[in-house]
């Protein structure tokens, strides 16, 4: 941000069918706005011909709602999905924890630090292990119980917590209940889940043991968008490590401990600085 030019940085995204032109008459409407592009990425998905695109652009308009009516306007042929932010506009993320607290611990962290891309606005648990961490962040703590038989009714809360926080994206950091279809369906592509495997992998309980018991020479973890369909959605982000024979089952889950926090930073980083397109069942990387 060139602060002598009071100008400020939008970050725009841009999702249609394919087609001659979409680049240009979006460049001609950033140029109308007095905008320079900083940063451009684009691209056409073979599968589904659909073309992606991020920009970020400097102007000295500040006002939102003008430069979305430019961009919709000069893009009105395509009927493109649109969105449109000040960079300073920061994503608000609700975090879903139950008792394992690495990765919730390190995205704390990172924001205390400065080194988060959006804000974590309150964290819900189904457990209290992790009030104490989440109080010495300066962060709302709800505990939200879940048996068998108050599903429902603990997924209203979840609701109402989501709404007052005025949540933009959820971000599943080992919260271990399923999630109902229809709530699957209210935050697609807004809701954000670490697997403890390189999927498709090792499903159930103590997955490293059994990863250990078949002698596994590789082990990871996913982070994907989450869908009804149990660890099926879209992949965001992925990793792994080496392991040789030598090493026991507690010397995994600390190897997997690591894996996924840095999977899970990864991809609420790359989500809050919008950087994913989800197409279909994939999703589109824009690099950092």
């Amino acid at each position: 941000m060139d602060s002598a030019n009071q100008t400020v940085i939008f970050v725009i995204t841009l999702q249609c069918a394919d087609a001659p032109g979409i680049v240009a008459k979006a460049s001609s409407a950033i140029f109308s706005l007095g905008g320079n592009i900083v940063e451009n990425d684009q691209f056409t998905d073979p599968v589904t011909g659909q073309f992606c695109m991020r920009s970020r652009f400097e102007t000295a308009t500040s006002d939102v709602d003008t430069v979305r009516t430019v961009l919709t306007e000069a893009l009105s042929e395509f009927s493109p999905t649109l969105g449109v932010r000040l960079e300073t506009s920061r994503r608000r993320a609700v975090v879903m924890v139950s008792k394992f607290d690495h990765c919730l611990a390190d995205l704390l962290y990172r924001q205390e630090q400065g080194d988060l891309s959006l804000d974590i606005v309150a964290v819900v648990s189904n457990h209290e292990t992790c009030a104490a961490l989440t109080a010495r962040h300066g962060v709302d703590f709800f505990h939200v119980p879940v048996t068998a038989s108050t599903k429902s009714s603990s997924e209203a809360t979840l609701r109402s917590i989501l709404s007052d926080a005025h949540a933009d994206l959820v971000v599943l950091a080992r919260y271990m209940q399923v999630l109902s279809p229809a709530f699957c369906a209210e935050w697609s592509g807004r809701a954000i889940n670490i697997h403890h495997s390189f999927l498709p992998g090792f499903k159930g309980a103590r997955p490293y043991h059994q990863a250990y018991a078949r002698g596994v020479k590789l082990i990871g973890a996913t982070a994907h968008f989450v869908t009804s369909e149990l660890d099926e959605g879209p992949i965001i982000d992925q990793d792994v490590v080496r392991v040789s024979h030598a090493r026991g089952p507690s010397d995994l889950v600390a190897l997997g401990r690591d894996i996924e926090r840095n999977v899970l930073t990864r991809a609420v980083q790359m989500v809050g600085e919008d950087r994913v397109a989800l197409v279909g069942n994939r999703t589109i990387i824009f690099a950092q």
